[in-house]
This record gives structure tokens, sequence and C-alpha cells, in this order.
């Protein structure tokens, strides 16, 4: 008895152009978060070996990269280590303001230093992370750019002494 038939060519590039469909802006299917998985382990890998492992073609690939970065749900970046680069204190700060927060937040994310800002709901109303050379930069960063914003009514600061995890690759799941 024969075995089933070999697939031919125009039926398995057939299946690979019903799998290229594009989704819904924001609605990532498990194609979308194999890629993103991929890319967070090596952020240069070439689109014709994500398309071998994902089954899509390279144009597909192509395709959703970019429509996963036009959305903005993924970037692709090269992640620094502040030491290696010479900032030598990093630290998380927390802050209260009196008034509109989003101006506040909006004020210190345009700080070079500040690398993460959000709002919060809790005992503070900003969190953000800063990076700087030393802990005289830190302090004019404290007094000079953050305290002298209207609004900022008080600021916890949180110095990194060791980073146990950073990682990346939260966004597959």
């Amino acid at each position: 008895m024969p075995g089933p038939k070999p697939q031919s060519q125009s039926s398995k590039n057939a299946e690979r152009s019903n799998l290229e469909l594009v989704s819904t802006p924001h609605a990532l299917d498990a194609i979308d978060r194999k890629i993103i998985g991929l890319l967070q382990q090596d952020g240069r890998r070439a689109y014709g070996a994500i398309a071998e492992e994902v089954g899509l073609s390279e144009a597909g690939v192509r395709r959703r990269v970019q429509r996963l970065r036009d959305s903005g749900v993924m970037q692709i970046v090269a992640i620094t280590d502040p030491l290696q680069l010479g900032y030598g204190r990093e630290a998380l700060i927390g802050i209260r303001v009196h008034g509109d927060v989003r101006l506040v937040a909006d004020k210190i994310a345009a700080i070079e230093e500040a690398n993460y800002v959000v709002m919060t709901a809790g005992s503070f109303d900003i969190i953000a992370e800063l990076i700087a050379v030393d802990d005289n930069a830190l302090v004019h960063l404290l007094n000079d750019s953050i305290r002298s914003i209207p609004g900022v009514t008080e600021v916890e600061t949180f110095l990194y002494l060791k980073l146990s995890k950073q990682t990346y690759a939260w966004g597959t799941k």
C-alpha cells in the first residue's frame, strides 16, 4: 500500500501563504510570539533563519517583524551594560507629586539620564530609573533636575547595589 502522497510545492506554498496572513494590530498569534522570542535571543538573527524555524517564507517574517515594529509591540535595540559604558551609579526613584502627574512625568522623561519613567498607583505617583556617572552626578540629577520640577513634593531614592536579574524574554508568554 502506498503511503500518503507527498505534498506538492504549490500546496506547501499555499499553506505558507495562509500562515503569512497579517493579523489585526496587537493581536499576536503563536507565530508572532515565536518570532519575538527568537529575536529576543538574538536581535540580529537573519529573517531566513527565523522563517525556517516558524514555517514562513522570509518575506512573511519580514512583514510580520515590520508590523510588530510599526505597531509599537516590539523594538529591536542593543542592550548595553551601563557600568561598562562609564555609568557607575544606577538608582530607582519614587516621586510624589502635587498637581498634574502627567506634566511631571513628561519632564522627567525628557531627562537624558532617566531611562525608565512610569506613572503608578500606590505610594508613589511616578517611578523612574536613573543612570549617572557617579554619586555627584546623581546628586545633581536629584537636586537640580528632579526636585526642581514644579509639582514634585517628595523623592525617595533606591540605590542599586547589585543586579540579580534583568530579562527581556517575558514578551512571548
